[in-house]
């Protein structure tokens, strides 16, 4: 089967780790029909935007798209191209696995969680105005529709993927109508899914939690600005952005993308470290049911990164990225 699938390459390092990511894919024997279409700050001058229709186009067309990080400004300038891609393709889930691998330090060697995060609504809904000039308002958006879709997403990919338990994170003590809904929302669910363990923790206690003791936890379901927040946090727990991916996905499109941003300090000099770009493409590959290709790749990466030869310099080694990614490619 040859598959149609959407690539954004991305600014910064987006290029060089989707190029890796690309060729891991196409070495594994998964044929693949690329539409590479660019957005961000790049088109901006030709377009008038960061996100071109022909881009949500090509995504509507494909229904799959695999992207690399794209520069958000800070404080200014224009909205955020992927949460402008989930709110236009109504990618209602974005879902981060955060596991150990063998070679990449870490404080910790026994961490497999995923965190579901709610991704239309919550702060970043973007309903922001000036309150005179001497303020600023956002509105947090919490809706029914919304938790109890996200939350039953938890529950679905808790049961497919064998895991036990679902943990609904929230701040409902101080909150108590808008993260009150989710909450409320969130155990009306687990009634329906007793097959899964199901808790709930307040997001300042879930923090702390999670540098205690991560290995405790499984699935995490929680409002979009905490699942921002906490994925990035549980990120450093095994050895940071740089090793974890992740998937946007709506009911029956998705947009998969690496966790970090586009660091365009290094970018250009090849050495910029592809493992989350490559994972990614793992995690899309087994929502295309190419589960032994998938399998194949992140067998052969976590055998460069135990073996610790071949590694970039944020791993500890001075490898290239094309270096990297074609020791790989001889491991599959």
């Amino acid at each position: 089967m040859i598959y149609n699938i959407t690539l954004i390459p991305g600014d910064g390092i987006g290029p060089e780790v989707m190029k890796a990511a690309r060729d891991v894919i196409n070495a594994a024997g998964v044929k693949i029909n690329w539409e590479i279409v660019d957005a961000g700050e790049g088109v901006i001058e030709e377009y008038g935007t960061p996100l071109p229709d022909h881009v949500i186009d090509s995504i509507k067309r494909n229904k799959i798209a695999i992207k690399g990080p794209v520069t958000t400004p800070v404080g200014k300038g224009f909205r955020s191209v992927n949460v402008g891609l989930r709110q236009a393709l109504n990618l209602y889930a974005n879902v981060r696995p955060v596991k150990t691998y063998k070679g990449i330090p870490s404080r910790y060697d026994d961490v497999d969680l995923i965190i579901v995060r709610e991704n239309t609504e919550d702060l970043y809904a973007g309903i922001e105005h000036n309150v005179g000039d001497s303020a600023a308002e956002s509105i947090k958006i919490i809706t029914k529709k919304a938790s109890d879709r996200i939350v039953e997403f938890a529950f679905d990919l808790a049961k497919k993927q064998g895991r036990k338990k679902v943990t609904a994170v929230h701040k409902a003590n101080i909150m108590k109508l808008s993260d009150g809904l989710f909450l409320k929302c969130a155990r009306e669910v687990a009634e329906s899914n007793k097959d899964i363990e199901f808790s709930d923790m307040i997001v300042d206690a879930m923090s702390m939690r999670l540098v205690q003791s991560p290995e405790k936890y499984d699935v995490l379901v929680m409002p979009n600005l905490y699942g921002d927040i906490l994925s990035d946090m549980a990120a450093g727990l095994v050895g940071g952005l740089g090793v974890v991916p992740g998937a946007n996905i709506g009911y029956d499109m998705a947009v998969f993308e690496a966790v970090h941003g586009s660091a365009p300090d290094i970018a250009g000099q090849n050495i910029a470290n592809p493992t989350a770009a490559i994972l990614t493409g793992v995690m899309m590959l087994k929502h295309l049911g190419e589960f032994e290709a998938a399998e194949r790749i992140d067998k052969a990466l976590s055998k460069v990164l135990e073996e610790g030869k071949i590694l970039t310099f944020d791993l500890g080694g001075n490898a290239k990225t094309t270096e990297f990614t074609g020791e790989i490619i001889k491991k599959l």
